[in-house]
């Protein structure tokens, strides 16, 4: 079908126009590019052939030209590429501009500057605590209702969807064992999560209000925060998260902008205890700062649960709030997970954790019995949003394999 043919109903259609980066067929040039139906434009090459003002913002190699440059030029560049796919005389220049996705190679889209990631739903949260203190007279701690709990993670492994994942190596300790012992990862998991990309930076010393989150933050995509809960089990007492996490993060290929995703805001649950001033979005002039996003999780081609991610108690206002309240400035750039999407139900559950409570239920998949990945095993996350008038918005999806331990 003709790149401008999009069928009715796309959820790559011209309401949505996500950013990537590519290589044509053929050629190691890394350009970028937005998506329209099951073809990639080349963004710098038509804003040239157009004489847009805009072409040393889209004529680079990665999108972070573009994320500096704010919110006023991420509009108007959006509109102008709207215009570019829509209006008929704009075809017969575009048409050579367009590529199948079939083939073209797609690359990480913009460069990683820092990368945090947070423990933003309350239904993981718990499910966690009852997993790992069932004793507990709470299942959360006591500051997870006061603010986002996040850790700072390892910007340089972050990876482009259909990178390969090496089972990592590291200390592990049993309940039954004398002493640690080294060695693949056992129970090597997943968490379904989104991402959320800085394009404005901030100076040294300056927090970042509730109300400027979309000055700062250009769009979202799909992440897959791989977990090596056994590495992590033994390392993250008393401090958090390293090796259990550092070794990859899997990214979607393909940045929303948030104004696509204007019709999915969403109220976050109600909150049950008073919230600090900084993070207070009760009052009226706070824009609504949850996303209804419908995610699916799939393991070698099964779906396995379906995360909501309307139900994340935190939302991604407050966790760049609080990312900066103590004066962390911003790089264009930065990207900071969610952290794990659940929902209240067990097909909600964005992990293996959680799905297999442990290990204690393994999952029944066509192949097999599961309770923490194989090799070889295909992870697979996609998502849509819903769009004005009923159009579902699509996000891509997030893919990696699980290669076996070097």
């Amino acid at each position: 079908m003709p790149p401008f043919d999009v069928p009715e109903g796309d959820p790559f259609g011209a309401h949505n126009l996500p950013y990537g980066v590519f290589s044509p067929s053929g050629s190691q040039e890394r350009r970028v590019g937005v998506r329209l139906g099951d073809h990639v434009l080349d963004a710098g090459a038509a804003a040239v052939a157009l004489g847009s003002p805009y072409a040393p913002l889209l004529a680079q190699p990665t999108l972070n030209a573009l994320l500096a440059a704010g919110r006023t030029a991420w509009s108007d560049v959006r509109r102008a590429l709207t215009a570019w796919v829509t209006v008929p005389a704009h075809r017969a220049t575009l048409e050579p501009l367009f590529h199948p996705l079939s083939e073209v190679t797609l690359h990480l889209p913009f460069e990683v500057a820092d990368y945090v990631d947070f423990y933003a739903s309350e239904n993981h949260a718990r499910n966690v605590g009852r997993i790992f203190r069932p004793d507990a007279e709470d299942s959360l701690t006591p500051n997870w209702k006061h603010l986002p709990i996040g850790y700072h993670g390892r910007s340089g492994t972050v990876v482009v969807s259909g990178t390969r994942v090496l089972r990592p190596s590291g200390q592990r300790k049993g309940p039954g064992d004398p002493v640690p012992v080294f060695g693949p990862s056992a129970r090597l998991d997943i968490e379904a999560e989104v991402g959320f990309v800085v394009g404005v930076p901030t100076e040294l010393g300056r927090p970042v209000p509730l109300r400027d989150f979309r000055e700062h933050v250009f769009g979202l995509c799909l992440l897959n925060d791989w977990s090596a809960r056994d590495i992590q089990a033994w390392e993250y007492v008393p401090l958090g998260p390293f090796l259990g996490k550092s070794f990859a993060t899997s990214v979607a290929a393909w940045i929303t902008p948030l104004e696509a995703l204007e019709a999915a805001r969403v109220a976050p649950p109600r909150r049950t205890h008073p919230l600090l001033p900084y993070l207070d979005d009760s009052a009226p002039d706070i824009e609504p700062g949850g996303y209804d996003l419908r995610i699916s999780v799939a393991i070698n081609g099964h779906v396995v649960a379906e995360p909501p991610f309307s139900t994340m108690y935190w939302t991604a206002a407050q966790q760049l709030a609080q990312m900066t309240v103590n004066g962390a400035s911003l790089r264009t750039g930065d990207l900071y997970g969610s952290g794990t999407v659940s929902g209240p139900t067990e097909r909600e559950r964005g992990s293996l954790l959680e799905l297999t409570w442990n290990g204690r239920d393994p999952l029944d998949l066509p192949d097999g019995k599961r309770t923490f990945l194989e090799d070889g095993d295909v992870v697979t996350f996609s998502a849509w949003a819903p769009g004005e008038g009923g159009v579902r918005v699509g996000l891509g999806e997030v893919t990696g394999r699980v290669a076996a331990s070097a």
